[in-house]
């Protein structure tokens, strides 16, 4: 017989108020890992597969394959293994409202009678919650009238459930990017300069500088990673901005900039696989996409990840690219691309600049025909 004792005595846990004074202790468990909180006998259920198939599918825009999160499942029958679990840093807590288990009577006494009525209608599903337990710690409850309800919910709503846990995790990463430290000075420079910066992480080195473009090397031998920046005056509008726009700029900047060690060897775009671009969320006045992808060299042998921002600042009437790649063949890419992609979110362009600088590289820019 199941054990439902274990109910009532963690449910004040998860209304412990975060203060200045926190005492309580930080997660555990990898940024990218997350632990699944299902009754065993659902491991095989359609809320399961659809469960991996969001969180655990495999990045499309990576050399290899790497799962968007790796998913581990657990069950719990004891105060014991619920309070293990209640360590952990990213958590899932999924079950049909009305099963009879310890999950679903776990997540029924968290929601209110009013929450649980919106579920049953069919209104809500998914409940996200953070810090509950420890520091640092995302929640989320998932729950429905039944499984294949759940399970379909889940697939409808990927882009909602899997962003709601990667805008924390960036929020992470760039903890994780900058507590060696970060380079204040080349942030200095090029908001004076230049009138925009990004975070710059402790160990790149400014290895090109110019008038409206500018490269940053980080060299390790097992995991080489660079961030190539251009930027225009003059654009007040960008409605030619699109996928092929932003490819053929980056394979022309990336050929005059991130060359290869063999004479004629330059880095482009790998199309052979998939190359994504969405919009960046952002709030302030800035209009971001995002471009996700891997590069290849031609005339070599080497390939990697890149992840390149096209930013428009309307108040200024400026446009900036921004992309970070790397080259490390025997280290897994997820953490790094997740890493690019966090620190290209700092960016920031002042808002009172009025530099008259021509830009030689005109040729990027689109003509309307």
């Amino acid at each position: 017989m199941r054990n439902y004792f274990l109910l009532i005595p963690i449910i004040a846990i998860f209304f412990v108020s975060a203060c200045d004074s926190d005492y309580r202790p930080m997660s555990i468990g990898g940024i990218d890992e997350v632990i699944v909180v299902m009754d065993s006998t659902m491991w095989d259920s359609e809320t399961a597969l659809a469960i991996e198939e969001t969180f655990g599918k495999g990045i499309t825009t990576l050399p290899g394959y790497e799962p968007t999160y790796r998913l581990m499942f657990r069950d719990f029958s004891t105060n014991a293994q619920l309070d293990d679990l209640r360590r952990y840093r990213n958590l899932i807590f999924a079950s049909p409202i009305d099963e009879e288990t310890n999950v679903a009577n776990l997540i029924q006494a968290i929601l209110s009678d009013e929450v649980e009525q919106r579920v049953r209608s069919g209104d809500s599903f998914a409940f996200p919650m953070q810090d509950r337990w420890t520091r640092d710690q995302w929640i989320l409850l998932l729950t429905s009238t039944d499984d294949d309800a759940l399970a379909e919910k889940i697939i409808n709503s990927e882009d909602a459930l899997v962003g709601n846990l990667l805008e924390l995790e960036f929020e992470r990463r760039k903890r994780e990017v900058y507590r060696r430290g970060e380079q204040f000075a080349i942030n200095d420079s090029l908001w004076e300069k230049h009138g925009w910066k990004v975070r710059m992480q402790h160990d790149y080195v400014w290895t090109v500088r110019e008038d409206n473009a500018a490269v940053f090397r980080r060299y390790l031998p097992e995991n080489d990673r660079w961030i190539m920046a251009w930027w225009k005056d003059g654009v007040d509008n960008i409605d030619f901005i699109d996928s092929d726009w932003i490819n053929a700029t980056r394979d022309s900047l990336l050929e005059m900039y991130v060359q290869g060690e063999r004479e004629g060897s330059y880095i482009t775009t790998e199309y052979r696989r998939d190359v994504i671009t969405s919009e960046v969320e952002r709030d302030d006045r800035i209009v971001g996409f995002e471009t996700l992808g891997t590069w290849t060299m031609t005339n070599d042998f080497m390939g990697g990840p890149f992840v390149n921002f096209v930013y428009h600042d309307p108040a200024t009437e400026r446009l900036f690219l921004i992309e970070y790649g790397q080259f490390a063949p025997s280290v897994a890419k997820r953490r790094f691309v997740r890493q690019f992609r966090a620190m290209g979110r700092t960016f920031e362009s002042d808002s009172t600049w009025t530099s008259e600088a021509q830009d030689p590289l005109t040729q990027f820019m689109i003509l309307d025909e």
